[in-house]
């Protein structure tokens, strides 16, 4: 077991460099990957039931402590990346199936990336976790919602097709999660050891299962995508730190506020892009997939030389007041 652990952990962390082989692998021979594309949601399910085998009590204490931060955060992802998509859809005058795509993407809830992200980043993880666990538990309602206005001057939303699907896929594998938490604790914490590995195995075979599907578009559309994927995840996390600046949060929760709100649950915008418009839309989902594990620890590592400064010390090079 302790093997399988260290598995997990050594998988975990080269989490990006697993999405890229296997997205590059797919590119090449997409007919070995293509079968995968009937399990994206499934697989997304496993995710979100390996998530609620985590969640405790102990997540949603932020929420209560400090209800004004959590929720400047909920707003700020739910406000900033819906609308840096719609944005650079329009400035860019995007086709149809890709402009859904990136909007997509851009109204989904956290990703519980982000928590890692934080943590690596000398962040608040008290309050990245309670906002991946809000956003997420708002997905089901907010989700449907944004796409909907946003999104219907391109292409058909069913927000209520969308709303069960977020249902299915998102809240009830985390209720069973959560209720199998409380049923076989012990139990349940052995296998919670080996979860980066099963969430790294889902993530790539929905990652591979979208390339594969949309090679040849992929082909003509992959740069344009890409560039603006890398604009809306930066702009997010840029953004998501200047929110926090602005309404007076310390520095470690403006690193956790930044991270929420750039980095997205893109495997939820791959699946539901899947299910109710096309492969060609789930792309941009599968590359910020890709691409916000990839930026979200650079910038992690470039907020680490940041830290709060302590209330009883003086800053660099000033002069102590006199008695």
């Amino acid at each position: 077991m302790q093997a399988l652990v260290r598995l997990s952990n050594f998988v975990g962390k080269t989490f990006a460099f697993w999405v890229l082989l296997f997205a590059a692998l797919a590119y090449f021979a997409p007919g070995q990957f293509k079968f995968l594309a009937a399990f994206i949601v499934p697989l997304l399910g496993v995710i979100m039931f390996g998530m609620g085998l985590t969640l405790s009590k102990e997540d949603f204490r932020e929420v209560f402590r400090r209800p004004w931060h959590v929720f400047i955060a909920c707003l700020g992802h739910f406000v900033i990346m819906p609308g840096l998509a719609w944005l650079l859809c329009k400035l860019l005058q995007l086709p149809p199936e890709i402009a859904v795509g990136v909007i997509l993407v851009g109204c989904c809830p956290s990703g519980t990336a982000s928590n890692v992200m934080t943590f690596l980043a000398k962040g608040d993880v008290a309050l990245s976790v309670a906002v991946s666990a809000v956003t997420t538990l708002l997905a089901p309602l907010i989700t449907p919602a944004l796409i909907y206005l946003l999104a219907s001057q391109w292409l058909h939303v069913d927000a209520a097709a969308m709303f069960w699907s977020i249902v299915q896929v998102v809240m009830l594998p985390i209720a069973l999660g959560v209720i199998a938490q409380s049923l076989l604790r012990d139990k349940v914490k052995l296998a919670v050891g080996v979860l980066p590995l099963v969430s790294v195995v889902a993530i790539v075979a929905i990652v591979a299962a979208v390339v594969a599907a949309s090679q040849q578009k992929l082909a003509t559309s992959g740069l344009l995508i890409f560039g603006v994927v890398v604009l809306h995840n930066g702009l997010g996390l840029l953004l998501g730190y200047l929110l926090g600046k602005l309404t007076g949060m310390p520095m470690a929760k403006r690193k956790a506020l930044s991270i929420e709100v750039g980095m997205q649950n893109s495997g939820l915008g791959a699946a539901l892009a899947a299910a109710h418009f096309s492969p060609l839309a789930a792309v941009p989902s599968a590359i910020f997939s890709v691409w916000h594990n990839i930026s979200g620890g650079l910038v992690a590592t470039w907020y680490q030389r940041f830290e709060d400064q302590p209330k009883d010390e003086a800053p660099a090079g000033a002069e102590a007041e006199p008695a």
